[in-house]
């Protein structure tokens, strides 16, 4: 069996036990290629963006199981000095396909131009004057102060104004070809993993640290305190709702048609050398 998971604390943390047991092969890369290569179907099991799975759900069945997912924990648009957004702000964000940039869009439109790059370049990028605002995720909302930026705008609490809803970031999702009876040994495998998780939290941390962005204890027990909780063991009526209202307003703003010309990868031009990075 095939997983795969981003590196982020959350994700280490829950999947440990199941990375760990005979015969699975684990794979560890960043949330927007994890989305990416999900249009092919490349992995059994995966973390995706709810932006993203919104649009997979004929190929990938979600768990009810492993979600990242609740109050206080959504993405952060942030700048240098709390300036305003304009319509020629550079705007970094963490991938095409991730609710961040879906949240991006139901708070502020086409405001902006939208620059993609791995969510552990933003800061580095807004820092160095590469773009005027960025939206941060994962441990990047517990740092962003420290090093210096200030919050425009709270996209979760944005979210959770308008819907008196928790916030969807990430599921864990099956592909659909391979059946119910595997994927129903797929969600107990990932909730087995979860308890465990749960249950020796200490046994999980030299596997979260080997593969942290933030390598600070502190920074990541914070990360896993805010992003695995009581809807990660099982996302309940008020997850579920959460999740509809989200594909609900993305439908109504006309940002995901659901349709494979959608899901196709776009031409882009080339990236500038000096720059390193695409511009919407």
């Amino acid at each position: 069996m095939d997983i795969a998971f981003s590196p982020c604390p959350n994700d280490t943390f829950i999947f440990y036990k199941w990375a760990h047991e005979p015969h699975i092969q684990a794979t560890l890369k960043d949330v927007e290629w994890l989305n990416r290569a999900a249009q092919k179907s490349t992995y059994s099991v995966s973390k995706l963006s709810f932006f993203a799975w919104l649009g997979l759900k004929d190929q990938y069945q979600l768990l009810d199981c492993g979600a990242a997912l609740g109050w206080g924990c959504g993405p952060v648009l942030i700048t240098r000095r709390g300036e305003q957004l304009t319509e020629q702000s550079r705007v970094a964000l963490p991938g095409e396909f991730t609710t961040a940039h879906l949240l991006y869009r139901l708070a502020y439109g086409d405001m902006g131009k939208r620059v993609f790059m791995p969510f552990d370049e933003i800061m580095e990028a807004l820092a160095t004057g590469r773009v005027d605002a960025g939206v941060i995720i994962h441990e990047g909302r517990f740092v962003y102060e420290q090093r210096g930026f200030v919050c425009q705008q709270d996209l979760g609490a944005w979210w959770e104004q308008q819907t008196q809803l928790p916030i969807p970031l990430g599921c864990i999702a099956v592909r659909r070809n391979l059946g119910k009876e595997a994927i129903s040994l797929c969600e107990q495998q990932m909730s087995d993993s979860i308890a465990y998780a749960f249950s020796q939290p200490d046994q999980t941390m030299d596997y979260v640290r080997a593969h942290a962005q933030e390598l600070d204890d502190t920074v990541m027990r914070e990360h896993i305190a805010t992003y695995v909780n009581a809807y990660t063991q099982e996302l309940g009526d008020e997850g579920r709702a959460a999740i509809a209202a989200m594909e609900q307003r993305a439908m109504k703003a006309g940002l995901c048609a659901w349709s494979a010309s959608y899901l196709q990868p776009k031409k882009r031009q080339r990236p500038s050398k000096q720059a390193g990075f695409l511009m919407e």
